[in-house]
């Protein structure tokens, strides 16, 4: 796994980030019934060049916070800071060029491409869109660039995406979005839905492309063993909130929230011996609701070592050590 200097400059800063999802009733009359706490109170740096890899069970809020850094949703409320610019509040012609610079790889690689097109056509399309190469042959040229640089033989271009594999057509999806040349990649679940060969080569994939374009990813996932592999620094994601965040090594070997140490322990051993040998408590109860979540620490229900205090009071993200931070009140 490669290092990335602690000094390096924040690319993106997200302050308080808040996306609730309104519910009601009623067609004529629209009746407000309570909101989805998808993602509740987000503080998180990412910087230049570096992979942040972000962790949780399903539904913890990963992929909305993924969507609203990408202004697929317009946050309720908290900052985004892109370089240096709040974008949560900008308008979508304002937002037209930061998109050539945030860019987003797809988890599905079967629904991410229009079955009706031809790949060339598209990754040509958002280079037509954004204007990078009007000329038809200057962009026919690049898009056989674009798939050599991610493994795939030029005449591909001429292909379907029903024509190809699963892994073939992620690497399609990761041309595309190189197509524009950004500087910033949300990759949102891209292996999990692959055979775990080829996640290999995609992810060996990815490294190549961020150290030789000096890209930055927002890599989601909830394979700790792929994230170990890829990134820099982890966040762990509980019902909408960060809950503890480190450098990779340090959160694999010295993980202090509770909710970090059940996920690890989760993860199977590829020696049988080993595995056979190991006890391994699961967490008890069900993660509650994100309509209605648990007041104080909102993982106080299911925690081994929580008290009456964690009941009542919402922990911050604190800094134990450099760069290891934790919101459990109990972690000293």
């Amino acid at each position: 796994m490669t290092t990335l200097a602690g000094n390096a400059t924040p690319l993106l800063e997200v302050r308080g980030l808040k996306m609730h999802f309104p519910i009601g009733e009623g067609v004529l009359v629209r009746r407000h019934l309570g909101e989805v706490k998808a993602v509740d109170g987000v503080d998180l740096t990412i910087r230049k060049g570096e992979t942040l890899g972000l962790v949780g069970e399903s539904g913890c809020g990963k992929t909305t916070m993924g969507r609203c850094i990408l202004r697929l949703e317009r946050p309720t409320a908290g900052e985004i800071r892109y370089d240096g610019v709040d974008i949560a509040t900008l308008d979508q012609k304002s937002l037209l060029a930061l998109r050539r610079r945030i860019q987003v790889i797809f988890q599905d690689p079967y629904s991410s491409l229009n079955p009706r097109m031809k790949v060339g056509a598209i990754i040509g399309e958002p280079m037509m869109v954004h204007g990078i190469e009007p000329g038809s042959r200057r962009r026919t040229t690049r898009v056989a660039e674009l798939l050599e640089l991610c493994g795939l033989n030029r005449s591909f271009a001429d292909r379907y995406p029903h024509e190809m594999s699963g892994g073939q057509r992620q690497r399609v999806g990761i041309a595309r979005a190189l197509a524009l040349e950004p500087e910033f990649i949300v990759c949102d679940e891209a292996v999990s839905a692959l055979d775990v060969s080829i996640q290999a080569q995609i992810i060996n994939l990815l490294e190549d492309l961020r150290a030789k374009f000096s890209l930055t990813y927002l890599f989601i996932a909830h394979d700790l063993s792929v994230v170990r592999h890829l990134c820099q620094r982890v966040a762990v994601m509980y019902l909408g909130r960060v809950v503890e965040l480190a450098d990779c090594d340090t959160l694999f070997e010295q993980a202090r929230h509770p909710y970090t140490k059940a996920l690890l322990a989760a993860v199977p051993v590829p020696d049988p011996t080993v595995e056979a040998g190991r006890t391994f408590q699961p967490l008890g109860g069900e993660v509650p609701s994100p309509i209605n979540p648990p007041t104080g620490c909102v993982f106080h229900p299911r925690c081994p070592i929580s008290v009456a205090e964690c009941k009542q009071v919402r922990p911050d993200l604190r800094e134990l050590y450099s760069g290891h931070w934790v919101a459990c009140s109990e972690v000293a």
